[in-house]
């Protein structure tokens, strides 16, 4: 707010309160206070006239009267500003103001009725009727002021006059002709005071309003004036914003022929204003490769008035090309015409430059995530095929009567293969999970049957350690849960046989516990062994990758140091955790927590499978592998069953065969020459006249490579390297073949 407008507004708020009940109060006690001399001058001269035409007693005795009656009205009114200050109650003291008024109006009255009774030969009539008219007149002057003192005032007077009528008739039995004369006269003088009341009444009030709206004219035009400046002041601002902004401003008419622009706009586009102006940007900028679609977009924005953002290819004056970021914003009239057209324009080249590259890196990226897939599945196929036929020999040679020290040799190959395919498990899975999240299946299992699956692996390596193995499970665990079954497996085994590797006497105790958390269960597993501990500058390592306690320690228990790498990473997945507590020398405790959603409500048990083994004569087994050890391997371990094996050497071959043939059973390995194990299980499921049970053969040990066998037809999974047992078993659980047709795989695509 200006300092003229809080004048003018502080002049109106003054203004107001004088002309407020209090304020007009106030200004009555102030003017009669003020002006009581000169209201003295009168009765004075009234007083003096009477002592000449009545005598000294009358004379003096009216204006002792009359004094007497001012002295206390304004003494009163005299005392009223400090009252009010002090906070007593105006309307309070405007009722004793108005009870004064009278006291004074009646003294006023008497001085009338001394001279006109006072002087013989009712001479002094006139007199009296003319000061009756002056204090009529004085006391109407304050009627905006106090009307209601001033109101008493003049009742008072009339009151006193037809009194002295009236008496005068009473006393002398009729109106003469001089008393009617004078009650005419009367009559006229105070009609005369009543229009010259009203007028006075009426003006004080045309002047209040006339001098109130005055100032409201004057506050309106003093915030006109400043709002006006506030404008001018704003649009210098922004003339100043929009000439050194670092951003181009373009101002066009509402045709879209520009009138203005600023010094960006030139640094920008080479164009200066004498060269843009009355052309169209579109004419100006556009490039013969700038797409239509956008130009048009902004012309139709533009005729329509309608606020457009577009990102737009441009050529500047030296013909290279830039990309241009416009926000068109229309300015509308008081009538809602469009008045102009304002562009704000960026220079996004950078931005899309950058935005190139990163879309470049991205595909870069991909290619090198894809190009890494590929590797991983390369080497697991290339590492585990030639794994397949050292582990497969050694167990065929194991079978053998061999020497003790032969059997001691064999039992070395297979006990380094077995480490070797571990570290090479391990270092394949770190790579893939490294590389994305792990796929989580959700599966109903128990999670009591899954702990004994995990321990049952491991009890043999803690038995031939002379070491105990040990449950122990607090409260009841739930019965059925959701989630994955084989991680958690795969958790387990790893800390459980890390436990095992690590401890040399006493053993390894497993505390399994549960508790239900919202939607599912809380399960924790503490693993606790009495090995080597974890010294506690170490602890912080154990979970990286490639990290064992020390060097020492990877010389002494070999591995690769992902293990708990690995688990810590399913674990996390799993909606869990693991952390370690461990004394150098006394041991460790690896507590694991997962989240399981709760499964299913099971009130009948499965039927239990019968023991009795299946009718295994006349099936016809077809092994589609291209690696002659693997084809070998595999005849040695059916050598003894009652089998017919077939052999294929790739997978076009497993297709002819299976047609002709008519196999129950397809052991399909997933890569081979001319045509891979995925493809000739497609031509298989969507051709052959019986339909096999497939089992995939491959090297590729991870989720997706099995998620794809299935998906393309085939009926389960063997990873290699291959053991006999699981080989039998399988086989074993393997229908004969079904007849045509067969549901169709999947659709990848």
């Amino acid at each position: 707010m200006t300092a003229a407008i809080q004048d003018i507004r502080a002049r109106l708020d003054a203004f107001d309160a004088r002309n407020a009940p209090t304020g007009l109060f106030l200004r009555y006690a102030h003017g009669r206070v003020s002006h009581f001399w000169a209201r003295q001058v009168m009765t004075l001269l009234g007083s003096v006239a009477l002592v000449l035409l009545a005598g000294p007693f009358i004379g003096l005795m009216a204006g002792t009267l009359a004094m007497a009656g001012e002295i206390l009205d304004c003494g009163l009114l005299r005392a009223v500003p400090g009252l009010v200050a002090r906070g007593a109650e105006p309307a309070r003291l405007s009722r004793l103001a108005t009870v004064s008024a009278g006291l004074q109006a009646a003294t006023i009255s008497a001085c009338i009725a001394l001279a006109w009774l006072g002087v013989p030969d009712d001479t002094a009539t006139a007199f009296a009727m003319a000061f009756a008219a002056g204090a009529a007149v004085n006391a109407g002057l304050v009627l905006p002021f106090h009307r209601s003192a001033a109101l008493v005032r003049l009742a008072l007077y009339a009151a006193t006059l037809a009194g002295l009528f009236l008496f005068e008739i009473v006393t002398q039995g009729r109106l003469s002709q001089r008393a009617l004369f004078d009650l005419i006269a009367t009559g006229i003088m105070g009609y005369a005071i009543y229009i010259f009341l009203g007028f006075v009444v009426s003006g004080h009030r045309r002047h209040t309003r006339d001098s109130r709206d005055l100032l409201v004219q004057s506050l309106d035009l003093a915030r006109a004036n400043s709002h006006l400046k506030e404008q001018q002041r704003e649009a210098r601002n922004l003339s100043l914003v929009a000439r050194h902004a670092n951003d181009s401003v373009i101002m066009a008419e509402p045709d879209g022929c520009i009138f203005w622009v600023n010094e960006a706009f030139t640094r920008i586009t080479g164009y200066s204003l004498q060269e843009a102006r009355g052309l169209r940007p579109s004419e100006l900028l556009n490039a013969p490769d700038t797409d239509s679609a956008v130009s048009d977009g902004i012309a139709a924005a533009v005729a329509a008035g309608r606020a457009h953002r577009a990102e737009i290819l441009n050529q500047r004056k030296d013909g290279r090309r830039i990309w241009i970021e416009t926000n068109i914003v229309p300015v509308l009239d008081e009538t809602g015409a469009v008045e102009m057209v304002i562009s704000i324009e960026r220079d996004i080249s950078s931005a899309k430059k950058h935005e190139a590259e990163l879309a470049e890196a991205k595909i870069a990226a991909e290619k090198g995530e894809r190009a890494k897939a590929s590797f991983l599945a390369t080497m697991s196929h290339e590492i585990r095929t030639p794994m397949n036929g050292i582990i497969g020999m050694a167990d065929l040679l194991a079978e053998t009567q061999l020497g003790a020290e032969s059997r001691h040799y064999v039992q070395t190959i297979r006990q380094s293969a077995n480490a070797l395919l571990r570290i090479i498990n391990d270092i394949l899975e770190f790579s893939r999970l490294d590389a994305g999240k792990p796929v989580l299946h959700a599966n109903v299992f128990s999670p009591a049957a899954c702990i004994g699956e995990a321990l049952a692996i491991l009890k043999p390596q803690a038995r031939a350690r002379g070491l105990t193995l040990d449950l122990l499970i607090d409260g009841a665990l739930p019965h059925r849960v959701t989630g994955d079954d084989g991680r958690l497996r795969q958790i387990l085994i790893n800390i459980v046989g890390n436990a095992i590797k690590f401890t040399s006497r006493g053993g390894v105790t497993i505390r399994a516990s549960a508790r239900s958390e919202g939607t599912g269960h809380r399960l924790r597993f503490e693993i606790e062994d009495t090995g080597i501990g974890i010294a506690p500058d170490r602890i912080a390592h154990v979970f990286d990758e490639f990290e064992q306690a020390d060097t020492a320690t990877t010389r002494q228990f070999g591995g690769t140091g992902l293990g708990l790498s690995i688990s810590r990473l399913l674990a996390r997945e799993m909606g869990g955790d693991i952390t370690l507590t461990s004394a150098l020398g006394k041991g460790s405790c690896f507590t694991v927590t997962l989240h399981m959603a709760r499964g299913p409500d099971a009130t009948h048990p499965a039927p239990a499978l019968p023991d009795r083994p299946p009718d295994l004569a006349h099936r016809v087994v077809l092994v589609a592998e291209d690696n002659r050890t693997n084809r070998l391997l595999v005849r040695k371990f059916l050598k003894d069953t009652p089998f017919t094996l077939l052999f294929a050497e790739n997978g076009r071959a497993a297709v002819e065969m299976t047609r002709r043939h008519r196999p129950d059973i397809v052991l399909m390995d997933m890569s081979m020459p001319e045509m891979d194990g995925l493809a000739a299980t497609r031509a298989i499921r969507a051709e052959a006249p019986a339909q096999p049970h497939i089992i995939a053969l491959t090297a590729n040990a991870f989720a997706s490579d099995r998620a794809a066998c299935l998906a393309a037809g085939m009926n389960g999974f063997l990873s290699k390297p291959l053991h006999k047992d699981d080989l039998l078993q399988t086989l074993a659980q393997s229908p004969a073949a079904a007849p045509f047709p067969f549901p169709p795989p999947a659709d990848l695509s």
